[in-house]
């Protein structure tokens, strides 16, 4: 039976889209006072702190770790935490925030061609149709990028953006495929990992950081425990009550929240392509899940 959602499940929903869409205007307020390895590195080190209290507050155990599940975790670690953290925010040096979060709506697009090859999840016409409506939106955002390539850090911010969001869609496919482990011990153990590689790699780089400044101060803060920590507990808890398809509607909403953020609070200009490009996605993303929607919206 597919699970109803109520009141609590919308509103989770709906405060999760608004987390995840806000995220990429707090790293930008972050990378205000501290440099891009810290960023990524606070984010990863604090999230795991909170995570494993919460473990220890819930008896959570870590369960045996087979070597099929330690390399898993291991995997999912260094492509959900550790590599798309530093490449969005070194990405966000030289990109809107806003760009950042459209690039992150391309995920689930990118999901359905690697599940079509990786997992249980064939990629029949109509979902080709969407992937490729999702696709041409994702050429929109980043063509005039492409066509720079060489010229400046800009079209290679862009590019590393994209890349962030394939290791979360590589993530995505790894999670799928992962021996059984509570979700919440999955998501401690995977930033413990990006955790241990980030620290050495800041101390080497950027050095030990120190306060920078009220506002970038509590960005760093901020992105280790809302998005990171407390998101991943909401984000559980809505699957466990209203299912996994209806988690899917958090995508639609995190590429428009961010271009929300980004030119409310971040005074950010959007050119017309961010929202061609949003529109394009978006529909793809639709026609992609239309029978999964469907269900969860009309019922039948």
């Amino acid at each position: 039976m597919v699970p109803q959602p109520n009141i609590r499940d919308w509103s989770g929903v709906i405060a999760l889209g608004l987390i995840w869409g806000g995220t990429f205007m707090v790293v930008a307020m972050a990378l205000e006072g501290y440099g891009p390895i810290t960023v990524a590195t606070a984010r990863t080190t604090l999230g795991a702190v909170m995570l494993l209290a919460l473990m220890g507050l819930t008896r959570r155990r870590i369960p045996s770790l087979t070597p099929s599940l330690a390399w898993s975790v291991i995997l999912i670690g260094i492509l959900s935490t550790a590599l798309p953290f530093v490449l969005l925010s070194w990405g966000q040096q030289y990109v809107p925030s806003a760009f950042a979060g459209l690039s992150m709506a391309a995920i689930p697009l990118m999901v359905l061609p690697l599940a079509h090859f990786f997992s249980d999840e064939p990629l029949n016409a109509r979902r080709f149709v969407g992937v490729s409506l999702g696709f041409t939106g994702a050429l929109v955002l980043i063509g005039p990028g492409l066509a720079q390539l060489g010229s400046g850090a800009e079209p290679l911010a862009q590019l590393a953006c994209i890349g962030a969001a394939f290791c979360y869609s590589v993530a995505s496919i790894l999670t799928r495929r992962c021996p059984p482990i509570d979700p919440v011990v999955l998501a401690a153990l995977t930033l413990v990992v990006g955790a241990v590689i980030l620290v050495p790699i800041m101390l080497a780089t950027e050095g030990w950081p120190t306060p920078q400044g009220l506002r970038p101060t509590l960005a760093l803060i901020v992105l280790g425990l809302v998005p990171t920590a407390f998101a991943t507990l909401l984000r559980v808890s809505i699957i466990r009550s209203a299912g996994s398809v209806f988690m899917t509607l958090v995508n639609y909403q995190v590429p428009v929240w961010s271009m929300i953020f980004g030119a409310w609070i971040l005074s950010e200009a959007l050119p017309l392509r961010f929202y061609i490009a949003l529109a394009l996605i978006l529909t793809g993303m639709a026609i992609s899940q239309w029978f999964s929607l469907r269900k969860l919206l009309l019922g039948y």
